[in-house]
């Protein structure tokens, strides 16, 4: 799964990815960035 770094300002494949739900019942995507360890958020459709 990708997902866009802010620090790095690249889109990144997530290390340790895991699915996680929200408030409102929408589905989303939360891991590291490989490089430099910031955490990686993408929503799911």
């Amino acid at each position: 799964m990708e997902a866009y770094c802010v620090k790095c300002k690249a889109k990144k494949e997530m290390k340790d990815p895991e699915k996680v739900t929200l408030k409102n019942g929408r589905n989303a995507v939360k891991g590291k960035c490989p490089d430099c360890g910031t955490t990686l958020f993408r929503i799911q459709k």
